[in-house]
């Protein structure tokens, strides 16, 4: 059958070259996640460049209440995409059919629900963080706009991660690219084309990611494939959702209060100004780029994990553990480089109109970007162990690392000497800390002999998907 399901849209990581499959499948991945970073990309460069400093500064400072709330959904969809790869790796495709109907409809019900709560917490999350008076406006626009249409991001997220989990990571990218074309032009054209500033942007990010939705909605409802998703049975299954909740609330839980830890963090970076903010915000987009390889080998890992547990095999899935950990580190390194020596560049690509923009944002690259390194052992052996269905350990680690430590140690610098760059060093701290502690876990817990799934009497090999 080579790589690929029959139909070429499905991916058996249980047997081939490991190296070949990560990087097959891990490409589409990357691609996608490039894509997907255009949305704020493009918002923060036409708002940077063609509205206001202040404007930029508010589009910027909304990152962390956008990923609390969806940080508590992305560790649901996490959850359901590692059930659904070890029951494909396992061959049980009636079980497949039953998680991706779940999954599904849980999804509607949770967007139903964020939609609502997204756009009320918005101003007191804007007042937890101290954001300044002359962004506050802008930024409160920005993100009710953004909410009232957070379920085509929920939908696509959750539709993608049931693809990837089958091994089709092509259509997900192929819809990505799309939707981002699609949010570029609507951003120049509302921006600067209707003068309608940061509202403008919102309204073309939402309409771009409901388009997303649609696209792998259709894929899912017309496929004739085991992850086919079917009204008539579009019900509960209690087993299943149970197995989903137990890997992804963990992961909800992690992502959901790192991200609300960042809203405090923000506080602190606040303190410097509008002129540091716009210059974390550049910072902070350069550095989702440099972390894209990182991110989409991780989630490959993730899967390969999970189908090669599904099928009981456990040496094999260690093995592309391993090897997804060292192509990230090659990948981080080459990014890395050239991001250190062209700083003020790619700083100014963002913001041109303030020199002290600039200078802050290349401060932070220079200063930050050689701990990148650090942060590919935390994700890719957390990313193996989720695909496992051992998400609590990752979850204690990384809260630990990175919401507790990270805290007190803001703590101590603000009161002690309150400068930027102790303040921005609070970040690689966190990292080094997780990597150590997930390193002692990965090596030491035997979380390779802990099946999530039990091993199915009467299964065919020679079934298809």
């Amino acid at each position: 059958m080579g790589l690929f399901g029959k139909k070429k849209n499905t991916m058996d990581m249980t047997e081939g070259n490991i190296l070949k499959i990560l990087i097959t499948f891990a490409i589409p991945l990357f691609l996608g996640q490039l894509f997907q970073q255009l949305y704020n990309t493009v918002d923060t460069y036409v708002v940077g460049n063609y509205v206001s400093n202040d404007a930029f500064a508010a589009v910027g400072n909304t990152g962390p209440i956008i990923n609390t709330l969806i940080g508590l959904f992305a560790g649901f969809s996490t959850g359901a995409g590692v059930v659904i790869s070890q029951y494909f790796g396992a061959k049980q495709y009636e079980n497949v059919r039953k998680a991706v109907n779940t999954t599904v409809l849980v999804t509607i019900l949770l967007g139903i629900v964020f939609t609502f709560i997204g756009i009320a917490i918005v101003p007191f999350m804007l007042k937890l963080m101290k954001t300044p008076d002359e962004v506050f406006e802008e930024a409160k626009a920005y993100l009710s706009i953004y909410f009232s249409g957070i379920i085509g991001l929920m939908l696509y997220n959750v539709g993608s991660g049931i693809l990837r989990a089958v091994g089709d990571s092509r259509r997900p990218f192929i819809f990505l690219v799309v939707s981002a074309l699609m949010n570029v032009f609507l951003d120049l054209l509302f921006v600067i084309g209707f003068k309608m500033g940061v509202e403008g942007v919102a309204y073309a990010t939402i309409i771009s990611q409901g388009v997303s939705a649609i696209l792998v909605m259709i894929v899912l409802l017309t496929s004739k494939d085991c992850y086919r998703l079917s009204v008539k049975d579009f019900k509960f299954s209690g087993s299943i959702l149970l197995k989903i909740v137990k890997v992804g609330l963990p992961a909800s839980l992690q992502m959901a209060v790192t991200a609300f830890s960042n809203v405090f963090i923000q506080s602190y970076i606040n303190y410097f100004g509008p002129n540091f903010m716009s210059g974390w915000t550049a910072y902070a987009k350069i550095d989702q780029f440099v972390l894209l390889p990182m991110m989409s080998i991780s989630m490959a890992s993730t899967t390969f994990v999970g189908q090669n547990l599904g099928k009981g095999n456990t040496e094999r899935a260690k093995k592309g553990a391993n090897t997804a950990l060292l192509l990230t580190v090659c990948f981080t390194v080459i990014l890395m480089i050239p991001v250190m020596i062209f700083a003020p560049d790619l700083v100014r690509f963002f913001n041109k109109e303030s020199e002290e923009v600039v200078a802050y944002g290349a401060i932070l690259l220079r200063i930050l970007s050689p701990f990148y390194v650090l942060c590919c052992v935390n994700q890719i052996y957390s990313g193996a162990l989720r695909g496992a269905g051992r998400s609590t350990a990752p979850m204690v680690i990384m809260l630990t690392s990175f919401v507790a430590f990270r805290q007190i140690y803001l703590a101590i610098v603000s009161a002690v000497y309150n400068h930027y760059v102790l303040v921005a060093l609070g970040y690689p701290a966190g990292w080094i800390l997780c990597s150590l502690l997930i390193f002692i876990y990965y090596t030491k817990s035997g979380w390779e002999n802990k099946l999530l799934i039990k091993k199915q009497e009467g299964v065919s090999e020679n079934e298809t998907c």
